[in-house]
């Protein structure tokens, strides 16, 4: 009987760039791919809200189902599995008689536990649970310092990164697999299923958003080679307000941050450097960035007080204050149209997220802890470090220490929108 390898997939759904199934591949005479939705994801929080909303839970299952479709190309299929996976997968490694299971290996401290209970579990079993790292630009052997000495100030990591380190080559992408024999690949759940039924579909709901490894690369494909026609086609777009909107790929693991890299290094040799271009980098940079400093400094980004030695206890209640704040009713116009942006889209630009939390913190006093759980549930390209991580910094509570009380709210609303036309387009 040959050697069978589980290949867990979590945040990593996609056939290119992908070592841990590439390794797989070669080290078995046969691989059994399995997706498990954890019920816990879609749970209702101690902050007022649910751990996955909506628009993200759908993005979630279109990114499984693509995932599936092609392995299914290949003669295989999926293995779809509803429960947890410290429990399914010890089973599911008894039932098939796996040698071993593979998976990418995460940051925050939910994710790191079901990993810890798992690989206990399968220890009992005398099998190993191996982790790969597949989730940033930079691996973090070839970082110019070890995790417990990364700068924590942002732009010192991104100098010395930059000039000392290198990003690697992507991965191929399989051609052929051998599967395990399943009799029943199981069925993708329905969204109302997963929410519970406690969540509905936002009034107005609309999304430039489809999930999956092919959506993510045609998407990635037309803003590198059409970038500059969307300038020409709206002549009051500057290049430097051109968002590539492929953090919600990057997420999910549709898309592989190298990838992203090595396409855009395509781009600039057939086009020339753009100025567009550099926010791609700054982007996966900072992704980088918050997954490394969780790994330095685990659960203190979930701690109210942050870095700050002298931080109190805020308050954690519900309030009409935040209730306006989440619907988009505050009263400032701008504030309000980046809200109802995220509740109908589930995406808000990097500079409009930076508006609405200091407005929730410095303005209306409430605390960032219950607007990060908001954009928890709500944000389509949700990834724990990079919003948490933000959040603290906006609270002037992160470990970037340079960053703190530098965020002024009418400073912010002037750079965003200074004559007021995005409040009125997204009103529109």
């Amino acid at each position: 009987m040959g050697k069978k390898i589980l290949v867990w997939f979590r945040n990593d759904l996609r056939l290119h760039d992908n070592e841990m199934l590439v390794e797989a591949i070669s080290k078995s005479d046969e691989i059994l791919p399995v997706y498990v939705f954890d019920p816990r994801h879609f749970d209702k929080t101690i902050y007022h809200t649910y751990k996955t909303g909506v628009v993200r839970t759908k993005f979630l299952i279109e990114s499984v189902s693509s995932l599936r479709q092609s392995l299914q190309k290949m003669g295989g299929d999926l293995l779809v599995v509803n429960g947890r996976p410290e429990e399914v997968l010890p089973d599911l490694v008894a039932k098939y008689d796996i040698a071993e299971v593979y998976h990418h290996r995460e940051v925050a401290s939910e994710e790191t536990a079901v990993s810890t209970k798992v690989e206990d579990l399968l220890w009992k079993l005398k099998v190993n649970l191996k982790h790969f790292i597949g989730h940033t630009l930079y691996n973090k052997e070839d970082l110019p310092f070890p995790i417990k000495d990364i700068p924590d100030v942002f732009t010192q990591f991104k100098k010395k990164t930059e000039r000392d380190a290198i990003v690697k080559p992507c991965f191929p992408t399989p051609d052929s697999m051998s599967f395990v024999r399943v009799d029943d690949w199981g069925v993708l759940p329905e969204l109302t299923s997963l929410v519970n039924g406690h969540l509905s579909v936002p009034e107005n709901f609309r999304t430039d958003f489809m999930g999956g490894e092919q959506e993510g690369l045609t998407h990635l494909h037309h803003y590198l080679h059409a970038g500059e026609g969307m300038i020409l086609a709206n002549a009051t777009l500057k290049k430097h307000e051109i968002v590539s909107k492929l953090s919600a790929w990057l997420a999910l693991g549709c898309l592989s941050p190298r990838e992203v890299y090595w396409k855009m290094k395509e781009a600039e040799t057939n086009y020339g450097v753009r100025p567009y271009f550099h926010q791609i980098v700054l982007g996966l940079l900072w992704r980088d960035y918050y997954r490394f400093m969780f790994k330095k400094y685990g659960n203190i980004f979930f701690k109210p007080s942050g870095f700050n030695p002298n931080g109190i206890l805020e308050d954690l209640a519900d309030s009409e204050l935040l209730q306006k704040w989440k619907n988009g009713q505050t009263g400032q116009p701008l504030v309000d149209a980046c809200m109802n942006e995220l509740n109908t889209s589930g995406y808000m630009n990097h500079t409009a997220r930076q508006l609405v939390a200091t407005y929730l913190v410095d303005e209306l006093h409430v605390s960032w802890i219950l607007g990060a759980a908001y954009f928890e549930e709500k944000l389509i390209d949700y990834c724990p470090a990079s919003n948490w991580g933000n959040w603290a910094t906006m609270a002037g509570v992160g470990n970037d220490q340079k960053l703190t009380n530098s965020f002024d709210f009418e400073k912010q609303l002037k750079f965003l929108d200074p004559k007021g036309a995005f409040a009125q387009v997204v009103k529109a």
